[in-house]
């Protein structure tokens, strides 16, 4: 994904993921109206830029556009943290302040995303625990100390809503 999104645009992508399922403009204008002013041409938009950036696809219903999402929020809060993480002089540093942020049940979920990678019967390059890349390192040192191997995923911290 190219870049994080704006305000507005994440209050409109928000609806569309918790959704899962075609949008109009009118419902994604009624549930903001909800918590804001908005006009029904901001909301359209909104939605025809996010079409434009690639985050939607969009058909035609009668007179009106149904908009899905392209990828999940999972997805682009994974791509977030790599983009994020890989702008970092010192990785290892950020991937400990970043777990020093966690709340137990983040921590707790990030041991459940590392199992599951770890448990991934056909990883792929560099995504193999046992491939010598570090991945065991600090094993049994303490559930603060645990550092993830394999992919730059996530999803369920802080970026969801």
């Amino acid at each position: 994904m190219p870049r994080q999104l704006g305000e507005l645009e994440d209050a409109v992508m928000t609806r569309v993921w918790q959704w899962n399922r075609p949008v109009t403009v009118r419902e994604v204008l009624e549930d903001l109206q909800q918590e804001r002013s908005i006009a029904y041409t901001t909301v359209m938009t909104v939605m025809d830029n996010l079409h434009q950036k690639g985050w939607v696809r969009r058909e035609v219903e009668g007179r009106a556009y149904r908009y899905t999402a392209v990828s999940t929020r999972a997805a682009y809060s994974a791509a977030l943290m790599n983009d994020a993480w890989s702008k970092s002089d010192n990785p290892a540093a950020a991937l400990v302040a970043f777990f020093g942020m966690m709340s137990a049940e983040q921590r707790e979920s990030l041991r459940a995303a590392v199992r599951m990678v770890q448990d991934d019967p056909d990883p792929g390059p560099g995504d193999n625990p046992g491939d010598g890349e570090g991945a065991d390192e600090g094993a049994g040192e303490g559930p603060e100390e645990e550092v993830p191997g394999g992919r730059g995923g996530g999803g369920g911290t802080s970026a969801g809503r």
